[in-house]
Parts: structure tokens; sequence; C-alpha cells
């Protein structure tokens, strides 16, 4: 079973907690981090690029002029393809790209990201942070004493000083331990775990 520090604000050790074993030190496949990972992208994707055809364009279906003794190509209304302003013959619709994994692969890759953390030494557990105000000056001072750069904060609850203070942060995310999911974990070189959290999590993982 790990057993992690728990530092607080100045970064010194005050305590230590100890990890499932079922969610903190579980085997890593990197196959179903990938798998994962790319539903996750996928599910972000707008799919909203589209082009109006000519049937979306606003025009008479008039035709142009006559088909023959003209000299001219034979042309048919002004929502043609091959007219400025017409519409597009082959460009896209729009789509759904969004697609689910099964929800035991989903939890199972989320174990395996948390204890890939742990294994790499890029987790850290603090026991609280609780910001006076909106800062960001005061966010970034926190961040300077833990030496903290590129780093994924989860909460147990809703922090609205905190979550305001860090969201100019290049870098640095706050999140609410139920939105916690793999590509967020992996992105960030450092996972930062305020120890409430914790049990929320293993509770999460283990049902």
């Amino acid at each position: 079973m790990p057993v992690i520090d728990v530092q607080n604000l100045k970064g010194k050790q005050i305590s230590q907690v100890e990890l499932a074993d079922d969610v903190f030190n579980v085997p890593i496949k990197t196959s179903v981090l990938h798998e994962v990972v790319v539903m996750q992208l996928a599910n972000r994707r707008s799919g909203t690029a589209s082009v109006k055809h000519r049937s979306d364009v606003r025009g008479s279906g008039r035709k142009l002029f006559r088909q023959k003794g003209t000299g001219r190509a034979r042309r048919g209304d002004i929502k043609s393809p091959l007219l400025r302003g017409g519409g597009v013959a082959f460009g896209p619709d729009g789509r759904r790209y969004a697609y689910n994994v099964p929800k035991k692969v989903r939890k199972l890759a989320l174990k395996m990201a948390l204890s890939s953390k742990v294994q790499e030494n890029e987790l850290m557990v603090l026991d609280q942070i609780e910001l006076d105000a909106i800062k960001t000056k005061e966010f970034v001072n926190l961040l300077e004493k833990l030496n903290l750069e590129n780093a994924l904060i989860v909460t147990e609850r809703q922090n609205d000083n905190l979550e305001m203070s860090s969201r100019n942060v290049t870098g640095v995310k706050v999140l609410r331990s139920e939105g916690l999911n793999v590509y967020d974990i992996l992105k960030h070189s450092m996972l930062v775990l305020l120890e409430p959290a914790i049990k929320t999590i293993e509770r999460r993982l283990l049902s």
C-alpha cells in the first residue's frame, strides 16, 4: 500500500496518508490509457464544419439562359457549384465525433493514470489550499513555494477563490474530484491532490 507524505502550503511534511492499492497501485497498460485518451479528445471535437450545398443557397431556380444557340456552356440556375456564390459540391455537412468506451475500461484507465503518477513520483498531497480572496498573484506565489509549474490540482469540493485565481495561470488547472479524468492527469507533469479528495476518489473508483 503506497504511503505518501502530506505537506502544508510551505512545503513541509506534516503527516502521511495511505493510498489504496486497488486505485494507486495497479499494473499500467499504455494501450488502455491510449484508448481512453483518444476517446476523450474525440468527444471534445465540435464537428461543426459544414457548407451550403446548392439546395441551401438562396436564389432563383430559373435557368439563366437557353440551352442551345448561344455559343456558351450550358448553364442551369444561379446556385450551380460552378458559379460564384453557388452551393458547394462535396463539402462537409457536420458530424458528431463522440463515442464511448465501456465504463469499466474508463475506470481502469483512471486507476492506471493515478498509479503512473505514484510510480513516477509525480504525486503531491497537500493538507489544504485556502485563499482569502480571488488573487492570482497569491496563487502564483503559492506555486513558487511548492516549486510547481505544470500541475493539475484536484479538490474535494467547490473552491471559488482557488478556481478563479488559477484560471489565468498557464500550465495549471484546478479540477474537482468528480471531474478527474485520464487526459488531464497525463497532460500535466505533476498531480496535486488535496488530502480530503483522496477518499472521494477512492470511493468513486472502488464502487
